[in-house]
């Protein structure tokens, strides 16, 4: 079966497509990737809540699955709303990658003494994201928090002429960084400190770092093509970080985050933080427990009444 696989331009998502793409071969399909630009890609604005709604880098690829122009859309699973259209479903969500944040920083930034995040004292900080400026602004009032708009390299390109460090998602640095791509870039991380934020105390946003395979609910041949890709674990937990997103009927703009894992405990317990910014107060929540609609319903109400 031939399968045409939706994706935005950029080399991350060409590359997770790309990864897809292969995965697919493997399992005997013949695979085409269709490139398409979305308004989050052509907007200029200096921030991710300015470009418009949520869904701004997905609704062009959804309407190309809607038209039948492609059969597979491969999404960083952050970027999907909590709604899609009625015809379209979820088919798979392989392994998650690291769900955590990442700070790229120069050696001359780096804090002489390690912390929640070690970056020294009044450093320029870039980022576009709601999210992480607020966590930025209690976590280290200090600092200088500066838009970062661009591709991964574009962001990274910026450090030291603009930036003392820059705020990523871990796991779209990784997937370039192991990139199959012809094209792949140097991402120029060799004078760089890369280090890992603390998902409990940084918190993501729900479903960073997961992938989410979208197809038509009526193409019953793609739905089982892609479902052999899905990664029982992932879903879950992803499943359990969106329910609560859905609670907190999010935006572009709000600041807040979620993170579901697997318990230190190791009897199977799941535990979820959430982390919200509301009148300018930072509320979170954390939760342990084996049902996922109580882990939910126990964040929730903690963030609505802290």
């Amino acid at each position: 079966m031939k399968i045409r696989i939706g994706t935005r331009g950029s080399h991350l998502a060409r590359t997770q497509a790309t990864t897809i793409a292969t995965e697919l071969a493997e399992l005997g399909h013949e695979t085409e990737l269709v490139i398409i630009s979305t308004a989050g890609d052509l907007s200029d604005a200096p921030s991710f809540g300015a470009i418009g709604p949520t869904g701004v880098f997905v609704r062009e690829i959804e309407q190309a699955l809607l038209d039948d122009a492609v059969d597979v859309a491969v999404h960083s699973f952050k970027d999907l709303p909590t709604e899609s259209p009625p015809e379209l479903v979820i088919a798979a969500i392989p392994q998650r990658h690291d769900e955590a944040d990442t700070l790229i920083m120069t050696h001359e930034a780096k804090a002489e003494k390690p912390g929640s995040v070690p970056i020294k004292d009044g450093a320029r900080v870039g980022t576009s994201s709601a999210r992480r400026q607020a966590w930025l602004k209690h976590l280290r009032p200090d600092l200088q928090i500066e838009p970062l708009r661009g591709n991964v390299p574009t962001r990274i390109g910026r450090l030291n002429d603009d930036f003392d460090g820059i705020i990523l998602a871990a796991a779209g640095v990784t997937r370039l960084q192991k990139s199959a791509l012809d094209d792949r870039p140097d991402l120029d991380l060799d004078e760089r400190i890369l280090w890992r934020l603390d998902p409990k105390t940084f918190v993501p946003a729900p479903a960073q770092g997961a992938l989410a395979l979208q197809c038509r609910a009526a193409d019953t041949e793609v739905t089982s093509a892609l479902t052999i890709l899905g990664h029982g674990p992932t879903q879950l937990h992803v499943a359990i970080e969106r329910a609560l997103l859905i609670r907190v009927e999010g935006s572009c703009d709000l600041a807040f985050g979620a993170y579901c894992g697997e318990s230190s405990r190791g009897d199977g317990t799941l535990e979820l933080v959430a982390m919200l910014e509301h009148d300018d107060r930072l509320i979170v929540a954390k939760t342990h427990g084996k049902d996922p609609h109580a882990l939910v319903d126990m964040a929730w109400e903690t963030l609505q009444d802290p």
